[in-house]
């Protein structure tokens, strides 16, 4: 799961630094995420992985590393909203 989440950020997140290179607990912000990143990233997600994020996902915490998406996208598979 986290080479296709680095998969979307490389596609869709517009980072400053390749994704390849930022372990799990990096923070994409610090890395050059913004908030017009986020949106494509999140799209790009919830295409990549079948899901939808709710309303209460819609957060920087969310998306704030690499490990945060692999945690919600595994509880939205899951059934929970993470």
């Amino acid at each position: 799961m986290i080479e296709d989440i680095r998969a979307v950020l490389a596609d869709c997140g517009g980072l400053a630094v390749e994704p390849a290179r930022l372990a799990p607990e990096d923070d994409l912000y610090t890395a050059g995420l913004t908030s017009h990143g986020c949106v494509g990233l999140m799209l790009g997600l919830e295409e990549r992985f079948d899901v939808e994020f709710p309303e209460k996902l819609l957060n920087r915490r969310t998306f704030e590393s690499i490990a945060a998406i692999r945690d919600a996208v595994r509880g939205l598979l899951d059934g929970a909203a993470a």
